[in-house]
This record gives C-alpha cells, structure tokens and sequence, in this order.
C-alpha cells in the first residue's frame, strides 16, 4: 500500500509541474504581446507626431503663398497705374503668376488634406491599439485571476485528501502503537523490570 500511494503523488508532482510550465510559458507570450503592442503605439504616436508637424509647415507654407500673391495683386494695380503702357504685358505677367500660385495653393491644399487624413488614420490606429492592449490585460487579469482559483482548487483539494487519509490510517497507527508498547511492557516484566521504574 505505501508504493502505490508514493507512485501517486510522484505523479501528482509531475502533472502540477507540467501545469506550472505551461503557465509561465503563456505569461511569457502574453508579455511579448504586450511589449509589442507597446512598440506598436510608440511608433503610430511618432508617425501622428510627425504628420502635425508636416501639417503646420504647411499651414505656414500656405499663408506665406497667399500673402505673397495678395502683394503680387497689390503691385500689379501700382504698376498699372504708375505704367499704363505695359498694361497688358504686367496684366499677363500677373495673371500667370497667379495661376502659378493659385495651383501651388491647390496642391498644399490637397497635402494638407491628405495629412489631415493620415492624421485621423494614425489616431484611429492608435486608439485600436490602446483598445487592444486594454482587451490583452482584461484576458490576462482573467486568466491569471482563473488559474489562481483553480491552484487554490487543487490544494484544498489535496489537503483535505491527505488529511482524509491520515484520519482513515490513524486508528491503525494508534493499535500498532499500543501492541508494540504492550510488547515492550511484556519483555520487561520477563528481564524482571518494572515498566513504571523506568
């Protein structure tokens, strides 16, 4: 009987080990994809970082063009007045200048949408990262909350199983005892010994 009761808990042993390798692997993999998703966020936070800053220098790009075509305009009508006779050649002159411009204008326009676009892109990114990092830990929290209850599950378990069995194996224990003390107690009596002189 005590062979197989070893072979059991050798057993036991082995499978709580296996369970606790298997644990620790899965934290480990959920710690990767954590660091990860962190990476993840850093890199859309620069790249949204970036955008903005593109997008102010184009912004400043903008108003510089507008500013300098509003003083195109201006001096086009000075030089008319002052020069009539190269009316039409300063008029052309203007005109295609403002064309120039008027296209460049449309052009950073269109940039600058689309860095606005890249922008909202790259903050939704973002977001759904967060959001998933967050979904991550709530598994992991889970998890982890649900493999402490069922560790807690198997101790109490094995503890109530181990007290069951030393109750079941005490009353022949304590019957071992008083035979082998009555035994002592016999022999001696049979040296001429008193046992309560001892």
């Amino acid at each position: 009987m005590p062979p197989k009761a070893k072979d059991k808990g050798a057993r036991k042993k082995k499978k709580n080990s296996g369970s606790d390798v298997e644990a620790e692997s899965k934290h480990r993999l959920a710690v990767l994809e954590v660091e990860l998703l962190r990476d993840h966020l850093a890199l859309q936070r620069d790249e949204v970082r970036r955008a903005k800053a593109s997008e102010e220098q184009l912004k400043q790009r903008l108003q510089i063009l507008v500013a300098e075509r509003e003083e195109a305009r201006s001096e086009g009508k000075a030089v008319y007045a002052e020069m009539s006779r190269q009316h039409r050649a300063l008029q052309k002159e203007m005109d295609t200048r403002s064309r120039q411009l008027e296209e460049e204008i449309r052009s950073l326009r269109e940039q600058l949408e689309t860095c606005q676009r890249e922008a909202e892109a790259a903050h939704r990114a973002a977001q759904q990262a967060l959001n998933e990092r967050d979904q991550s830990l709530t598994q992991l929290r889970a998890h982890t909350a649900d493999m402490e209850a069922k560790y807690e599950e198997i101790l109490h378990g094995n503890f109530d199983r181990l007290l069951a069995k030393l109750r079941a194996v005490k009353p022949q224990w304590d019957g071992a005892a008083l035979r082998l003390h009555a035994r002592h107690k016999e022999q001696l009596r049979q040296f001429g010994l008193n046992p309560l002189d001892l």
